[in-house]
């Protein structure tokens, strides 16, 4: 473990002009908003929810699962959602929806029933791809859920109950979560949001104000009401390129639990950190390589392989093209010092 000999400066002065000559015009974001009548802002959040309905709507899919039966042809024993992710086919939709189903069958709004194959899963982030043989579909767009805020409109859409076409609106209560995946795997970075949902609508799109996905939806708190959790789409992106090329997710582990961590404005310009966020370690395998390596709690992850770290989904990435064996040296801070250590990543099973 290699430690820095300097520490940064214990205060900072203001680079902000006092006086008579400092600018006294209020920002932007704290001028007064125009005012608009009660009917006007509901007319206006009315029309933002239409419109990415009628543009997002047909892409959506209501999914049945179970095994082919001599009558019917198909009996099914669960239900879920999804939603296309490209024109020739291939839907995106929760693993524990299609995971280990011997039939899948996709039903689009026109009333168009197609038999789907499963392309891949993931049990560690509950996500999987299926796939249709058809083409010109319609098909919903991956926005960026790093732009998201606490607050903001979004909107689910899916098939709670069987019930086709269902939409929701809420806000995005909270970011960075963790959930834990049925397999025991936590999750990161969930999005937490109040757009009411129930069983069906798991693998269906949340999606912002301009129709862009940013989350998969994927479980509900049933004892709690209005609080609906779901998968961000920068998680989402990288899985389907993972589950595109491979059909499964190869990660390397290194066995901690962390969560973004704004980072002391000092220690940014100190060190010349190209990000104000870091990853903190919040607990570690005491087997695990992070362990080994001399990671302790409260260490921050500022970097991997001579890339940035800023978040979970940041390490993830990295690990997932990190070839399993190969030492992999990370620069953190602990305290006020900056480590470089090097760690052995496993093979996660």
């Amino acid at each position: 473990m290699k430690k820095s000999k300097t520490t940064p400066p214990v205060s900072w002065t203001s680079a902000e002009p006092e006086g008579p000559g400092r600018n006294s015009s209020p920002p932007a974001s704290r001028r007064p908003l125009p005012e608009l009548s009660s009917s006007e802002l509901l007319d206006a959040y009315s029309r933002a929810v239409i419109s990415v309905v009628e543009t997002v709507g047909p892409a959506v899919v209501s999914i049945s699962v179970g095994q082919a039966a001599p009558e019917t042809g198909f009996e099914p024993e669960g239900a879920g959602s999804g939603f296309v992710i490209t024109p020739d086919g291939y839907i995106l939709t929760n693993s524990h929806v299609a995971s280990g189903a011997k039939r899948i069958e996709a039903v689009f709004t026109d009333g168009r029933r197609l038999s789907a194959m499963l392309v891949g899963d993931d049990p560690s982030s509950d996500l999987a791809v299926i796939w249709v043989d058809s083409s010109g579909l319609p098909y919903a767009s991956l926005g960026e859920s790093s732009q998201l805020q606490v607050g903001q409109l979004v909107i689910a859409m899916g098939n709670p109950f069987g019930f086709q076409s269902t939409v929701s609106t809420g806000v995005v209560s909270a970011l960075g979560r963790s959930l834990r995946s049925r397999q025991g795997r936590l999750i990161e970075n969930i999005i937490q949001h109040t757009a009411p949902l129930n069983p069906g609508n798991s693998g269906g799109p949340l999606l912002d104000s301009r129709g862009q996905v940013v989350g998969v939806n994927t479980a509900i708190i049933a004892q709690a009401q209005g609080i609906g959790f779901a998968i961000p789409s920068s998680t989402a992106r990288w899985i389907v390129t993972q589950l595109l090329t491979q059909g499964r997710v190869k990660r390397g582990y290194l066995g901690l639990v962390g969560f973004r961590r704004k980072l002391d404005r000092r220690l940014v310009r100190f060190y010349k950190l190209s990000s104000d966020y870091g990853l903190e370690v919040a607990s570690l395998d005491p087997q695990g390589p992070a362990k080994r390596g001399g990671l302790l709690a409260g260490d921050i992850l500022v970097g991997a392989g001579g890339q940035n770290v800023a978040s979970v989904d940041d390490l993830f990435k990295l690990l997932s093209d990190w070839p399993i064996g190969r030492p992999l040296p990370l620069v953190c801070l602990r305290l006020k010092d900056r480590l470089e250590v090097e760690v052995l990543p496993a093979e996660a099973k």
